[in-house]
């Protein structure tokens, strides 16, 4: 991959991560309403990042390698 290329791609997986935490909000706001836990917590969030390859090690890694 180009270094362009590289950054398309973590510019998509960002976006990607940001469509499933805008989910994992509305579900907690849907939980909230109804009187209920909500079902996502801070680690759910922090773990988006890791899974979409957009935390800081992972684009490190992900441009070295």
């Amino acid at each position: 991959m180009t270094p362009e290329q590289q950054a398309a791609f973590i510019h998509a997986q960002a976006a990607c991560a940001m469509i499933e935490c805008a989910g994992m909000q509305a579900a907690n706001k849907h939980a909230e309403l109804s009187g209920q836990h909500p079902p996502y917590g801070h680690q759910d969030f922090l773990n988006i990042m890791k899974s979409c390859l957009v935390g800081h090690n992972e684009v490190l890694t992900f441009f070295q390698g």
